[in-house]
């Protein structure tokens, strides 16, 4: 078996490749997986191909970006998992000291720790991976004591957001204002308006997806008393508010972090009972070969929700 993978490669800011790596063995007991496809964030890796990202720990170029990986398992290691099963992969770290595999998904071949290999439905296919996403969607949704009623964007995230509020028995609007973002919520249960459109003042929980930090004193006036905010995107730059208005209302602010094992459990068996679709997210697709092209429209293109890169011919 190859010891080396063709991964995407983040140079520096703004330089991208695809390379071959060293796929270096830790462990007796890891998985092998021949990645199928691996999605393109458009929060996180927008950030990190752009340089900036703010300073986190092991953070340094040269990287390889992604965390939203579906393969087939070639050698199953210690997880309980079997050749041939189709596996969902957050990421990896299995590149050695040449690069930083940060967050190491965006690869053709990938060798990771048992509990990186989530089984998924054969079905699924592509639309797997999307839940990483709809992971953090249900941590943002579950962890709260209400349910949101407004959620603020409907790009992937937002759309998630959505679809998970309603399938735990909630009606929610949407804001966005794009007019070509609207469409998409036929038939999930939820509309989308545009705020401007929105007259109400009296929301429980708002769920801001949008990632920008400049809506926060827009949504504190939007609340009832005692009503909170959830931050479910990231935010690059410095969030703040004007205190009166948030003290008149008494406003709670939570933010919503990366998800958890339980998260994933929940979204999988939503998805396994028919209560959550993963379909309509994803717009684009490349492959591999076309990485460059493929990351420039991701970040770039509005009508883009989710790039995907096929890396079938990888493996020919």
């Amino acid at each position: 078996m190859s010891s080396t993978s063709l991964a995407v490669v983040f140079e520096g800011p703004e330089a991208l490749a695809v390379r071959p790596l060293p796929l270096l063995s830790q462990a007796d007991d890891e998985v092998v997986v021949d990645v199928e496809w691996s999605a393109i964030s458009t929060g996180t890796e927008r950030l990190l191909y752009r340089g900036e990202m703010p300073p986190f720990p092991g953070l340094s170029y040269p990287l390889v970006p992604g965390y939203e990986t579906v393969g087939r398992v070639v050698e199953p290691g210690g997880a309980n998992v079997k050749v041939g099963d189709r596996v969902f992969v957050p990421g990896a770290n299995c590149y050695g000291d040449e690069v930083r595999g940060l967050f190491g998904g965006a690869a053709s071949r990938l060798r990771i720790p048992p509990a990186k290999a989530i089984r998924i439905e054969e079905g699924l296919g592509e639309q797997g991976v999307m839940l990483a996403l709809a992971a953090t969607a249900e941590h943002a949704v579950a962890s709260g004591e209400h349910l949101p009623e407004l959620i603020v964007g409907h790009g992937a995230l937002g759309r998630l957001l959505a679809r998970i509020v309603v399938a735990r028995g909630g009606s929610p609007t949407v804001w966005e204002k794009a007019p070509a973002r609207r469409a998409g919520a036929e038939g999930y249960g939820y509309q989308v308006i545009d705020p401007d459109a929105d007259e109400r003042r009296d929301y429980g929980c708002v769920c801001d997806a949008s990632g920008d930090p400049s809506l926060i004193d827009t949504l504190i006036m939007r609340l009832n008393k005692g009503g909170e905010i959830v931050l479910a995107g990231f935010y690059s730059e410095r969030v703040s508010f004007a205190f009166p208005m948030a003290f008149i209302k008494e406003a709670k602010l939570r933010i919503a972090s990366e998800w958890a094992p339980n998260d994933m459990t929940s979204v999988l068996t939503l998805c396994t009972e028919g209560r959550l679709s993963l379909e309509g997210l994803i717009t684009h697709r490349r492959p591999y070969s076309d990485a460059p092209d493929a990351y420039a429209t991701a970040f770039s293109n509005p009508d883009c929700l989710k790039m995907v890169l096929d890396w079938s011919n990888a493996h020919d």
